[in-house]
């Protein structure tokens, strides 16, 4: 079973051994999922970003205005509380 040492700054090196099990390689991005009191860490394969277009539109979209609501809309839920 591979094992790593945590750095001064909370940093661990990925064994080589585990990157191949992720098929993982430097600059690919991971997300640590916490399961009870265990961690796995597992690739991102897919963005948003990758997910752009795939809804058909019938217009343009303006996005800025779009963003604007989003933060609007979480604003006022913050200050209503829980």
């Amino acid at each position: 079973m591979p094992a790593t040492k945590i750095g001064r700054r909370g940093q661990i090196t990925i064994p080589k051994k585990v990157r191949e099990w992720l098929d993982i390689s430097e600059g690919d991005r991971v997300i640590f999922l916490r399961e009870r009191d265990e961690v796995k860490i597992k690739p991102i394969r897919r963005t948003l970003l990758d997910l752009r277009g795939v809804i058909p539109v019938s217009e343009p979209q303006d996005f800025e205005a779009i963003r604007q609501k989003v933060i609007s809309d979480r604003a006022n839920k913050r200050s209503r509380g829980p």
